[in-house]
């Protein structure tokens, strides 16, 4: 109830800024655009594995939306730490585990919204997605997940930094590295060796890996149940780490 509240909250100040919602969904449409016509001759390439690059890109566009996306979460939090907001708030009954699932449940929502669009521009764009909307909506699953688990981490952060400077610098330095070296561009059979074995590591091949087998003619159980309680785990674990943050920034008050 009171998580709920906290959403609400959230929510509502998001479409008092309509411009925001609507730039966050204009972002993955460029991408699409941007990298499927300069990387479109790569399935050219020997060992490629795919005819159609739209096909295969949309799923990573997809994740590295989430990536970003989650990765500025924290802001809010910031720009709340700077007005007095938080101080009020935490002066309040509401639990500290309400403030952070509220906020995270806002950054869901926009997540989805972001998520359902991408599909259906690829879709309008030549992607074609064989696993039909049973593998779209464990697509979109896979990238909730991811986003809970950045906006999480970049919540933690925020809590801790308690500066946008450093938020911006920390976020940057994660997700750009984050973006190349996985297998959200580029199959992991083109990528060298080295970063072949960094990328089995990644958060983002693992929300990309299963989206694509997601979308596939044929679906791969063994790949969706693993990538799946990975980014299950890793979720679970970063929002506990956000509301620790939390907490933390109470008692220093």
């Amino acid at each position: 109830m009171q998580a709920g509240l906290v959403a609400r909250r959230w929510i509502v100040d998001g479409f008092r800024l309509p411009w925001g919602l609507g730039v966050s969904v204009i972002q993955p449409v460029v991408w699409i655009v941007l990298f499927g016509n300069v990387f479109k001759a790569v399935t050219q390439v020997p060992g490629f594995g795919h005819t159609s690059y739209l096909t295969f890109l949309v799923p990573g566009i997809l994740m590295m939306t989430m990536l970003y996306s989650g990765a500025w979460a924290g802001t809010g939090f910031i720009d709340d730490i700077r007005s007095g907001v938080m101080d009020r708030l935490l002066s309040s009954p509401v639990s500290r585990s309400a403030l952070v699932a509220g906020q995270l449940v806002q950054q869901l929502l926009l997540s989805l919204i972001q998520g359902v669009v991408l599909l259906l521009i690829g879709w309008a764009a030549g992607a074609r997605y064989a696993g039909g909307p049973t593998g779209m909506a464990i697509a979109l699953v896979a990238s909730l997940l991811l986003a809970a688990a950045f906006c999480s981490v970049s919540a933690a952060v925020a809590l801790t930094a308690r500066d946008q400077t450093a938020l911006i610098g920390i976020s940057t330095l994660v997700v750009l590295p984050a973006t190349f070296l996985s297998t959200a561009l580029m199959p992991v059979a083109l990528l060298p060796h080295w970063v072949q074995a960094t990328a089995r590591y990644n958060p983002l091949t693992w929300a990309t890996e299963l989206a694509r087998t997601a979308m596939s003619p044929s679906i791969d159980g063994r790949v969706v149940l693993t990538r799946g309680l990975l980014l299950l785990a890793l979720a679970a674990v970063t929002y506990a780490w956000s509301v620790a943050a939390m907490r933390n920034y109470q008692r220093s008050l």
